[in-house]
């Protein structure tokens, strides 16, 4: 389960197909330097499993997983070579049953409700459903849901930035696997540098951080009330007050008394908090447990511990 979370956390598996081995590196080096350090190397070819193996010695901090595994002899060549999870297109008890007695994660492919109950028969709840598009896409999935509430989904297949963010949407998908951002012409000319901007843009796409509010800290509810119509006169927003603040339309909030920063609060908000919070933790940010807001079990808001700029930050969920 615990590779599970982070798959979830990652929110995006680049599920790729590396024909020589010595492209292993340096495409899983740009993957997670644009903010993805996770890759499915698949069974595709003939270099998969030397691929696997030299990502998981020069790239340690990569969650390395093998694709389109479809035998137990190809399991324990993945796992040998550093594998920490196995995909596979469809459900094979045999191939599922061998991972589970060398504990290593596995998500078969499902396809319909058939499929699912053998899944649960095996003890799994997280399936990859594939082909995704092919097979209904985004409302097949919320059909299966409705009887099989317990199983979450990892689509595959015709995912793409056009749909990504309404996957991700539904609360049953846990992380999406995709292949967009490593077009095979980028990895046959070796242009890691593309790679990198794709995958930077697939990230930005998913997580949806944009500017949220502006919370400017006053000395006394006074100020607060006196600038606040200032604002409103300016940008012709609407003023509500409550019990610590102000808001002007919801772009600004002007505190009533100071609060956290030297000159107030940014509020970002974002597509899926603990996901952006995950990743914002891959690029060094660290945040302060204390501040978490949770509401109806559900995080809602968390600062960042350290200020940029004199102002505290916090992500928002949307």
């Amino acid at each position: 389960m615990e590779m599970i979370k982070k798959l979830s956390l990652a929110g995006l598996i680049p599920v790729i197909k590396v024909e020589d081995a010595a492209d292993a590196v340096p495409l899983c080096k740009a993957l997670a330097q644009g903010g993805l350090p996770v890759a499915e190397i698949t069974f595709r070819s003939e270099a998969a499993e030397e691929s696997i193996r030299r990502v998981h010695q020069e790239l340690p901090h990569v969650m390395l997983g093998a694709g389109t595994v479809l035998t137990t002899e190809q399991v324990d060549h993945a796992v040998a070579a550093g594998a920490a999870y196995i995909v596979s297109p469809g459900l094979n008890p045999a191939v599922v049953r061998h991972c589970q007695e060398k504990g290593i994660p596995i998500v078969p492919g499902c396809a319909n409700p058939s499929d699912i109950e053998a899944a649960l028969s095996l003890g799994l709840t997280t399936v990859k459903f594939f082909p995704a598009e092919a097979l209904g896409g985004l409302a097949m999935i919320k059909a299966l849901s409705a009887p099989y509430g317990n199983v979450t989904f990892l689509p595959t297949g015709g995912v793409n930035e056009k749909n990504l963010c309404d996957y991700l949407g539904f609360g049953k998908v846990i992380a999406c696997g995709g292949s967009w951002m490593v077009p095979q012409e980028a990895v046959k000319a070796k242009d890691w540098n593309r790679i990198e901007d794709l995958t930077r843009g697939a990230v930005a796409l998913m997580l949806g951080l944009e500017l949220t509010h502006i919370g400017i800290n006053q000395s006394a509810p006074e100020q607060a009330a006196e600038n606040a119509q200032m604002l409103c006169k300016l940008m012709g927003w609407p003023v509500k007050d409550g019990n610590s603040s102000i808001f002007v339309g919801t772009g600004f909030e002007l505190m009533k008394q100071p609060g956290r920063g030297a000159q107030g609060h940014i509020a970002i908000g974002c597509n899926h908090l603990p996901r952006a919070r995950w990743h914002l933790e891959q690029r060094g940010f660290v945040f302060d447990e204390s501040s978490a807001v949770v509401k109806d079990g559900k995080p809602k808001a968390i600062y960042l511990r350290d200020e940029i700029a004199g102002f505290a930050f916090h992500l928002l969920q949307k």
